[in-house]
C-alpha cells in the first residue's frame, strides 16, 4: 500500500495512477479540491483520498493514520507535494520563502516522521521527488532548489531501520500545475533568464508525466535487497531551437 502526497494534480496524479494500475492500493493526500474529488471517482475503492495540508503536522499525522487504518499497513511513501514559484532572492517576500520551506522541506519531514513507525513493521520504501534544479540551480529558483536540496538529506539514518529511500530528481514534466499563480511579468523574466543561462537547453523537452510515473514505479519494483539512492530523470529529447512559453508551463 502506498501514500502519495500532492496526488491530485500534475505528476502526482499520474504517480497515484501508476501503482493502482499495477494492482496496489493508494492513499492520495492533497489539499481539498475538485481535482482531489476526481481522483476518488477515477479509481474507486483502490484509492482513499484524504484532504491534507503537508504544512501542518496535525493534518499529516491524521491523514496517514486514516490511510493506514483503511488499508491496514503502509509500504510506500512518495513525497511529491511541492510548490514552485520563480523569484530572485533579493525580491523574495518572507511569505514566499516560508511557504517553500513549509511545503517542500518541512512537508516531507512531517510525512516521513509520521510514517516511520508503520515502516518499522514492514521495512517500507520512501521516494522523495526532488528536482534537477538541485544539481544545477535555475535562475529565479534558488529558494525552490534550496528547499528541495534540504529534503534530499532526510534519508540519513533510515537505513538502520531497513527503510529504503530513493531521491528522484525529476526534470521538466509536461502538463504540470506548478506554473499556476505565476504573474506574467515573473514568468517572462524567468523564461528569458533560463534561455540566457542555458538551463532551458539543459532541461530539454518535458517528459510525459506517465513516463516519469512509470520511472518511479520501476524504482519501487526493485528487489528488497537493492536500493537506488539517487536517480535523475528528464526528457530524452533536446529543447527545440525556438523555445516557447511552454517551457514555463512544463518547468519542474
Amino acid at each position: 500500500m502506498a501514500i502519495v502526497t500532492g496526488g491530485s494534480r500534475g505528476l502526482g496524479r499520474h504517480i497515484v495512477a501508476a501503482p493502482i494500475l499495477a494492482g496496489a492500493q493508494v492513499g492520495c493526500l492533497a489539499r481539498a479540491s475538485r481535482d482531489l474529488d476526481e481522483v476518488a471517482g477515477e479509481h474507486g475503492d483502490r484509492v482513499l483520498v484524504v484532504p491534507c495540508d503537508v504544512g501542518s503536522s496535525g493534518s499529516v499525522e491524521a491523514a496517514i493514520a486514516e490511510v493506514v487504518e483503511r488499508f491496514g499497513r503502509l509500504d510506500i511513501l512518495v513525497d511529491n507535494a511541492a510548490i514552485f514559484q520563480p523569484f530572485t532572492l533579493e525580491e523574495a517576500r518572507d511569505e514566499e520563502i516560508e511557504a517553500h520551506v513549509a511545503v517542500n522541506l518541512l512537508g516531507p519531514m512531517r510525512c516521513i516522521r509520521a510514517s516511520i513507525p508503520h515502516f518499522r513493521r514492514c521495512e517500507g520504501q520512501i521516494v522523495i521527488v526532488s528536482s534537477e534544479s538541485v544539481r544545477m540551480p535555475f535562475p529565479f529558483l534558488t529558494v525552490y532548489a534550496a528547499s528541495k536540496a534540504g529534503a534530499e538529506t532526510l534519508a540519513a539514518g533510515l537505513r538502520d531501520d531497513r527503510i529504503r529511500v530513493t531521491i528522484l530528481r525529476s526534470g521538466a514534466v509536461a502538463g504540470t500545475s506548478g506554473h499556476l499563480g505565476w504573474t506574467s511579468e515573473r514568468a517572462e523574466r524567468f523564461l528569458a533568464a533560463i534561455q540566457r543561462s542555458g538551463h532551458a537547453a539543459f532541461s530539454g523537452t518535458a517528459a510525459d508525466p506517465r513516463s516519469m510515473a512509470n520511472t518511479l514505479l520501476a524504482v519501487l519494483a526493485l528487489p528488497p535487497d537493492v536500493n537506488i539512492d539517487l536517480i535523475e530523470a528528464r526528457g530524452a529529447l533536446p529543447m527545440p531551437a525556438a523555445v516557447s512559453r511552454t517551457v514555463i508551463e512544463e518547468a519542474a
